[in-house]
């Protein structure tokens, strides 16, 4: 009886080990998924403003034309399409 309790405490912490882990992985998979400032996926293009504090920021985007600038608030806002945008960046501004 007192080694079956063993062994299920001693399985109860590596599961609770292994699930730890895990949260950790996914978490930092879903940062390189959705990385701060400007990224791409192969159709659209994104700014993520990565912030705690709910600023709202200018960020000027580089459109093939004369570039526009656009407030984004916190979180990722879709800037449009891959095609139409070679990147964006911060003006050093807030809106």
């Amino acid at each position: 009886m007192r080694l079956r309790r063993l062994a299920t405490g001693a399985l109860g912490s590596v599961a609770v080990l292994l699930t730890s882990a895990g949260a950790v992985t996914v978490s930092a998979g879903e940062a390189a998924a959705t990385p701060c400032g400007f990224y791409e996926t192969h159709s659209d293009a994104y700014y993520n403003h990565c912030t705690s504090d709910g600023s709202h920021i200018v960020i000027e985007i580089d459109d093939w034309g004369p570039n526009s600038e656009r407030c984004v608030g916190p979180g990722v806002t879709w800037i449009g399409s891959a095609s139409g945008i070679d990147g964006a960046w911060y003006t050093g501004r807030t809106c």
